[in-house]
């Protein structure tokens, strides 16, 4: 199964699922695979109609089953320095190097080479494969996919979502809600700012508050949180405006996001920072200029995966890979969302984080094995 993984892997590296690109050719190739295998694919084309995802089902045509999960898309290989080409996996030493490799086609490529050793005839229970577009902007993809599967009443099991966990379970996992705020000012020399309503001076006011929100939110930190860092989190990604020393900036925005630990404290946020605009910010700007404003645009906000005490798929993929405890992370994965669909769901797949986004990502051979190793022993359990 691991060489058979290894060959697929190759062919899904090839094809650049970048996420401002199109996945459709890759999403073709595997919807081809899946419906030759005698499975029920289902393709939902995203609201541009340049991506899609795929959900297939194999065995008896019943609710319930267990859901493999992983997404397409990769993040930009621009400005970053490979020492070989990003979309030919190449093997050195036991790892194989590729954008995705770890993050995460390699996942994605072992549930179809599993998929390929499968009788659908002789499943006890459904096993379902889920295969999303725009992970990495928001989770714009599995959002799309979970609403069509509550309008069918499809609703698996167990869920197993592949990101790279070094294959360890994780059980839990922050929330991710992203956003960038606009404000839209008044030019003028800058040798009148009195005259104009400096866009950048209000975002970097803005900047500063959510600092200040950051530290509160340290103070609210649950009691009980394993969660590293244990409160909720924002973070500053990008500040932007401005044309040169001498003029007032018109316009500026603020890419920002938050990775909360309980929606609460999503809501404390956003909820401070629409008064501060509203009876601080805002009047000060349309004081001199009232076509001033400032807004903010939702890129995705993202559920977290709550631990819960009777987790069917934790208890599956502890049984199948022999492991002992579960562990939380603080990075996002689609998971939040299919447990809003009311199904028992898991964090684990091949690779590490460690390598995702960055130049020459790979993944270690003896990852990849251990998946096939798991996936391999899922199939026996479902009757193979």
């Amino acid at each position: 199964m691991l060489a058979r993984t290894i060959d697929i892997l190759d062919r899904l590296i090839a094809c650049p699922t970048v996420s401002s690109d199109s996945n459709l050719e890759l999403i073709a190739d595997l919807s081809d695979t899946l419906s030759h295998l005698g499975a029920r694919v289902i393709t939902q084309l995203s609201p541009c109609g340049t991506k899609a995802n795929l959900f297939a089902s194999l065995g008896p045509d019943r609710p319930g089953g267990v859901l493999l999960s992983g997404h397409t898309d990769v993040v930009p290989v621009t400005d970053q320095d490979w020492a070989s080409d990003p979309f030919i996996m190449r093997t050195d030493d036991g790892r194989l190097y590729g954008r995705g490799t770890c993050d995460m086609k390699g996942f994605i490529a072992a549930a179809m080479a599993m998929a390929e050793g499968l009788d659908p005839n002789r499943l006890t229970r459904p096993l379902h494969f889920a295969f999303t577009y725009d992970e990495e902007t928001g989770c714009l993809g599995a959002r799309h996919l979970v609403g069509e599967l509550r309008g069918l009443g499809i609703t698996p099991d167990i869920v197993i979502i592949g990101e790279p966990t070094d294959m360890r379970i994780i059980e839990g996992h922050k929330g991710c809600y992203e956003y960038s705020t606009h404000f839209t000012g008044l030019e003028g020399h800058g040798s009148r700012p009195e005259l104009g309503v400096n866009a950048a001076e209000y975002a970097v006011r803005y900047v500063a508050r959510l600092l200040d929100l950051r530290e509160v939110l340290k103070t609210r930190t649950p009691p009980d949180s394993l969660f590293e860092p244990p409160w909720s989190t924002i973070n500053i990604g990008r500040v932007a405006g401005g044309v040169a020393h001498n003029v007032i900036v018109g316009k500026a925005e603020i890419d920002w996001e938050m990775r909360p630990v309980r929606t609460e404290d999503a809501d404390l946020v956003k909820a401070d920072l629409e008064r501060y605009c509203t009876d601080v910010l805002l009047p000060a700007m349309q004081a001199v200029h009232p076509d001033a404003s400032i807004t903010t645009t939702t890129v995705g906000e993202v559920e977290g995966l709550i631990p819960i005490p009777q987790n069917a798929a934790r208890d599956l993929v502890a049984e199948l890979t022999g492991a002992n405890g579960c562990e939380l992370v603080s990075f996002g994965t689609e998971a939040g969302l299919f447990q809003s669909l009311g199904c028992d769901v898991v964090v684990c797949g091949p690779g590490s984080i460690l390598q995702a986004h960055k130049p020459d990502e790979f993944i270690e051979l003896s990852q990849l094995e251990q998946c096939c190793t798991m996936l391999d022993r899922m199939a026996d359990k479902l009757g193979r």
